[in-house]
């Protein structure tokens, strides 16, 4: 069931400057304006995945600086990070009502992907804590990322709505409305550039008016266009999604014909700084991860960002009458100045991920000229650190979801003898990799009527954390779950051996190739196969010690998520015989209990020189 009683669907004619049906607009404060301009302030986020309690790890650091480390074994001196807990939404709503105090005109918004990719307290229940709890921090506005689209534009419609769905009260691994009905978001959720196909209807409103005593900020919010081929193809099904620079682009009349000329852009597409060059106590110069305030360190963009970063392009490009870029999407920090298309600098910014900053930006508003004032525009990316009290709406939450999930989350599954950790070889084969790859083949729901699958590619971004070693090695539901959230189903389908080299051949060419401003993305395989590579040219690809052929057909597991061609492997959808088994998550976790204690093996599958 869902209900559709709050969305407002906006229908935008890209070729022309008019939008047909209406947007979504508030009032966001009714206190005096302080002359003829006003001081504006944006909180902002992105990327947290519905992170409600704080992450541990690596994912719940942030680098703030650098040192050296003398190893105790070799006493080789190396460059280490300084690193600060920070996250956990109970201290994000604590950080934002903090930073709000003397700020009467204050927004707050986000660049996508709240929900999607979710620890399991809150994606065994569809996600609808992470909602609650935006709710809870009064968050204004936010664009949508890929990660929405993770269960469907429907069930994204819904997380906008509210409604339950009738979901058999815990079939795979969820449960809608397992406290309360669902009442939907509060804040205005943006798909500017997501249409139904074959329509100029978007799915979601394409933009928001927010007015302070009649001063107007319009906020365009948008999803990378590339979405479709990093989320599974049932969930963007009968959707088409546009150039980022072009829909906004063709936003702004529409926008200025109502008023509006201050104008905000909100999206899930982002930069990658380099590494920083550290020159320590010692005189030596090291490449080290960069601290949270490096990148562009509050200034223009320089080297600081890889040229080939995605946002780049699309901030060179926007209409200069958008005053600011909100950006997500690659996880990473940075406020930057971009230059717009007649050279004037625009600030462009990215507050890394799971809630571990929030950028603070503080703006003039001309109420003579109703537009930002773009000199005035400053931003800094501020830490979520934990040592502030934690806000009681955002804790009672987290609270009743815990106790709801508890059952689920803390049933004991197996043990490890050590960390299997995402560190990769050479050649990109990594532990927790292996371990993935030979679950998903030994998992009997797989077979179907065809034949024994022999091999099993599994994807590296959809293994998200590492599966760490406490409590004597004891690996929990909960664990299992932090390691591979999607709830994919198990796919086994056909492949030729020319077909396989041609998977694995796109790991590094076509949309991956890095001179295409594409990723290289190394599929993780089972026991048994096993290639190499000199990271762009294909080696040796064996089966059991012998050379496959390319004119034999082998039966290969993968998730839907790969099978439907994300993350560019578009040569699965060539496949033949394609069998839905169960979900991926069940799979490891049958595995981890028929393998206990696992002990990971020697990095031998994939090998490069």
């Amino acid at each position: 069931m869902r209900t559709a009683t709050k969305r407002i669907a906006s229908v935008v004619a890209l070729a022309t400057t008019t939008v047909a049906g209406a947007a979504l607009t508030s009032t966001a404060s009714e206190a005096a304006p302080n002359g003829p301009t006003m001081d504006i302030q944006l909180l902002s986020f992105n990327d947290f995945h519905g992170n409600l309690e704080a992450p541990s790890g690596s994912s719940g650091r942030v680098v703030v600086g650098h040192q050296l480390v003398t190893s105790p074994t070799t006493g080789a001196v190396s460059a280490g990070d300084v690193t600060q807990d920070a996250g956990g939404v109970e201290y994000l709503a604590t950080h934002l009502a903090e930073a709000r105090k003397g700020h009467p005109y204050s927004l707050t918004v986000a660049a996508g992907d709240l929900i999607g990719a979710s620890p399991l307290l809150s994606a065994a229940f569809h996600d609808e804590p992470t909602i609650e709890a935006m709710n809870a921090l009064h968050l204004d506005v936010t664009s949508v990322g890929n990660h929405e689209f993770d269960e469907g534009y429907l069930e994204l419609q819904r997380m906008a709505d509210g409604g339950c769905i009738d979901d058999g009260d815990g079939a795979a691994n969820q449960n809608s409305c397992a406290a309360h009905t669902f009442t939907g978001a509060n804040f205005d959720y943006l798909a500017a550039n997501v249409f139904y196909s074959g329509t100029n209807k978007t799915i979601l409103p394409a933009y928001s008016i927010k007015t302070f005593k009649g001063a107007k900020i319009g906020f365009i919010g948008m999803t990378l266009k590339d979405t479709p081929t990093i989320v599974t193809q049932a969930g963007v099904a009968g959707l088409t999604f546009k150039d980022e620079v072009a829909t906004a682009n063709a936003l702004v009349p529409v926008l200025r014909a109502q008023g509006v000329n201050a104008i905000v852009v909100l999206i899930h597409q982002g930069g990658t700084p380099a590494l920083e060059q550290w020159t320590a106590t010692n005189g030596t110069t090291y490449n080290v991860n960069p601290n949270y305030k490096w990148a562009c360190d509050g200034g223009t963009f320089d080297k600081t960002i890889t040229g080939d970063s995605p946002i780049l392009d699309i901030a060179k490009n926007l209409d200069p009458a958008i005053d600011m870029i909100v950006s997500g999407h690659t996880h990473q920090p940075y406020v930057c100045s971009v230059p717009d298309p007649k050279g004037q600098q625009r600030l462009v910014t990215s507050a890394s991920s799971f809630g571990r900053l929030f950028t603070e930006t503080d703006l003039t508003y001309d109420r003579r000229t109703q537009d930002i004032v773009r000199a005035s525009v400053k931003g800094t990316n501020v830490i979520v650190s934990r040592e502030v009290a934690k806000d009681p709406a955002e804790t009672n939450i987290i609270n009743l979801y815990k106790t709801l999930i508890a059952p689920v989350q803390n049933r004991v599954i197996g043990h490890i003898t050590t960390s299997v950790t995402r560190t990769a070889n050479a050649g990109g084969e990594t532990p927790l990799g292996d371990l993935i790859a030979d679950a998903q083949l030994a998992d009997p729901s797989v077979k179907g009527p065809f034949a024994t699958p022999v091999i099993a590619m599994m994807n590296p971004g959809g293994i998200r954390t590492d599966l760490t070693y406490h409590d004597g090695g004891t690996v929990t539901f909960g664990d299992a779950f932090a390691v591979q959230p999607f709830n994919n189903y198990l796919v086994s389908l056909d492949l030729t051996g020319a077909q396989i080299k041609s998977v694995l051949n796109e790991q590094w060419s076509g949309l991956n190739d890095p001179a295409n401003k594409g990723t290289i993305k190394v599929l993780q395989v089972s026991k048994g196969f096993a290639y190499s590579h000199n990271g762009n040219v294909l080696g040796a690809v064996t089966l059991n010690g012998t050379p496959i052929s390319d004119t034999t057909t082998y039966r290969v597991v993968t998730n839907n998520f790969v099978a439907g061609g994300g993350d560019n492997f578009g040569t699965f959808k060539s496949s033949t015989n394609v069998y839905f088994g169960g979900l991926d998550i069940d799979a490891f976790a049958s595995y981890l209990s028929a393998h206990d204690p696992y002990t990971p093996a020697a990095l031998d599958r994939i090998t490069s020189p």
